[in-house]
């Protein structure tokens, strides 16, 4: 009598489920809302820097993820796993 596998295949999740860029860009769009808004309503003048600090994350996280991109696309060695998408 054969044994099967000892841990069973993990089928894979939908390429819409793991495609990070409607995430950042969702992201991105929402702090950019925000910050229109604490420039044009004056009661929310407080959260000004929170918001530019939103961005500023945004941007560096999505910098870091478009060079992660095109390093995997171009084969790196340390490149992440899985941001092949087109």
């Amino acid at each position: 009598m054969e044994a099967g596998p000892a841990t069973p295949e993990i089928p894979h999740l939908p390429r819409y489920l793991v495609d990070p860029r409607p995430v950042v860009l969702a992201g991105f769009a929402a702090w950019l809302v925000a910050t229109a808004l604490s420039w044009l309503v004056p009661a929310l003048a407080e959260a000004r820097p929170v918001c530019l600090m939103g961005l500023a994350v945004g941007a560096l996280g999505s910098s870091i993820f478009l060079a992660q991109r095109r390093s995997a696309r171009r084969g790196d060695k340390g490149a992440q796993v899985g941001l092949q998408t087109d």
